[in-house]
């Protein structure tokens, strides 16, 4: 929709051709639930639309809503871009998703405790043994390990896209340390602030109690017996790309903010240092990746972890969430295996469908998927972020023939799935104020699932937003961007 200042935004003339969009239909009319939004944003003159955005990016700056991309030789912190048109999510869509994310993420779960255990999956033929044990997520040293209440992904982040015909599909599980919920909070603040009248008549199911859900399941998982257990939020340090998130979070919960120097094990205990002298550390929400954990258990070069944690951890006198070795869990080749995961542990159909994916460790599949990379999106097993990525139909022949090459000397490392046409919103875009106007982008949504004493589902999450023109990878670390998600309350 190409805008005049005084002009008005009409949803008639924008363009959806080929792709679904999340606020309007094909003939311009809203969609369930996003009558109120497109019928209040019509009625703002265009340049009071940029005001409003322009305030909000004012407040994430002055908020220091901030992230790092790694490499990166211009600077060192960049804010992250959002955008002031929500994605509406309306509430019967929603009840499906919210039993979707919990029946997978409890299947997820005692398939980590099975494998880590008496490995019944492998022993019946239902996933191939050297597939799970051959991953560079498995943990050998997490074997017989039992985590406290039986819970190992205590903190999951699951990436949901929809197709060209509305079809939602799961794109990726990610269940090591999942960021981005610190921008979800943020967004709703500074949205609630742009649009109050708006947002109120539009009955949003509230973010807020995240903290308060965040430290009951770290709570849940104390030792027995402690009245008042000690909870710390565990980060690389403030050149990690997420700090700003560990920080937010450690503040939001009124618990400490933690690197691995300030914390000691003494007396088979892990401490942390104080003015006061050691304190007992009883739950830790770890931000650091099992390698970098304990050099004396894992990388014995990490200067990030603490030494002798893994040892405390298995006498039952810490909790870690999440558990060491969960990311077995969300590598993506064991993603295509979810289904037969879900059958086989819950006796269920797996409700939310993942996207079609081929497996090139199996000959005939990679086969094809060598024949057809200018057509297919290949990744590699234990990339995130963005990175390890081919998109067959934007890459040249000679990344092409890299991929090619990197899949025959380890096809177990790889899989392919059919570049789909994402879903898109309608977003703002433009370098100049004179030249912004509103076009559709491409997004996905990362709701995030806490798995406590019961299982809490975050109602939206966070919708990232590919703020280049045609681009799929909406990654902040590959130039996209973030918008609120609301999810509607039932009428």
């Amino acid at each position: 929709m190409s805008q005049s200042p005084t002009s008005r935004l009409d949803f008639g003339t924008y363009d959806t051709a080929e792709f679904f969009d999340e606020l309007v239909d094909e003939s311009g009319q809203p969609r369930p639930g996003a009558e109120l939004l497109i019928e209040k944003l019509s009625s703002l003159e265009f340049d009071e639309l940029l005001r409003r955005q322009a305030g909000a990016e004012r407040s994430l700056f002055r908020l220091g809503i901030t992230f790092a991309v790694y490499g990166d030789t211009k600077g060192k912190e960049k804010i992250f871009p959002f955008d002031i048109i929500p994605r509406i999510v309306p509430a019967h869509e929603w009840e499906w998703l919210e039993r979707g994310l919990k029946q997978r993420i409890r299947a997820l779960n005692l398939f980590i405790d099975d494998i880590y255990h008496d490995q019944k999956i492998l022993n019946d033929g239902i996933i191939p043994r050297d597939i799970v044990l051959g991953a560079a997520s498995y943990r050998q040293l997490c074997q017989g390990m039992n985590p406290p209440r039986g819970v190992w992904c205590h903190i999951t982040g699951t990436d949901l896209i929809r197709d060209a015909d509305g079809q939602i599909h799961v794109l990726e599980d990610n269940l090591r340390c999942p960021s981005g919920v610190s921008y979800v909070l943020q967004n709703r603040l500074v949205m609630k602030r742009s649009f109050p009248q708006i947002f109120a008549d539009s009955h949003v199911k509230p973010v807020v109690d995240y903290p308060g859900q965040l430290l009951n399941t770290l709570v849940h998982l104390a030792p027995d017996g402690l009245p008042n257990p000690t909870v710390v939020v565990l980060s690389p340090g403030s050149f990690n790309s997420a700090y700003y998130e560990h920080s937010f979070l450690a503040q939001q919960m009124g618990v400490e903010l933690v690197q691995g120097s300030d914390l000691v094990v003494h007396d088979g205990f892990v401490n942390m240092r104080t003015t006061a002298g050691l304190k007992r550390v009883d739950v830790i929400y770890r931000r650091i990746d099992d390698d970098f954990l304990d050099p004396e258990a894992f990388r014995p070069e990490s200067l990030l972890g603490v030494p002798g944690l893994m040892a405390v951890y298995r006498a039952g006198r810490v909790a870690l969430a999440n558990a060491p070795g969960t990311g077995i869990a969300d590598d993506k080749v064991i993603y295509t295996y979810v289904d037969k995961i879900v059958r086989y542990y819950l006796d269920e159909d797996m409700i939310i469908p993942n996207v079609p994916t081929y497996m090139c460790w199996e000959k005939k599949q990679r086969e094809y998927v060598l024949q057809n990379l200018d057509q297919l999106v290949v990744k590699a097993a234990n990339e995130s972020g963005g990175y390890g990525m081919l998109i067959g139909p934007h890459s040249t022949a000679a990344e092409q023939e890299q991929f090619a090459g990197l899949i025959k000397a380890n096809p177990r490392n790889y899989i392919a799935q059919p570049t789909l046409s994402l879903s898109r919103v309608p977003t703002i875009v433009g370098d100049h104020v004179e030249g912004r106007h509103v076009e559709g982008r491409h997004v996905d949504l990362r709701p995030y699932i806490l798995y406590g004493k019961d299982i809490f589902v975050l109602p939206g999450g966070l919708t990232r937003v590919a703020l280049k023109k045609g681009s799929l990878v909406v990654n902040s670390s590959q130039g996209g961007g973030s918008k609120d998600t609301w999810v509607i309350e039932q009428s």
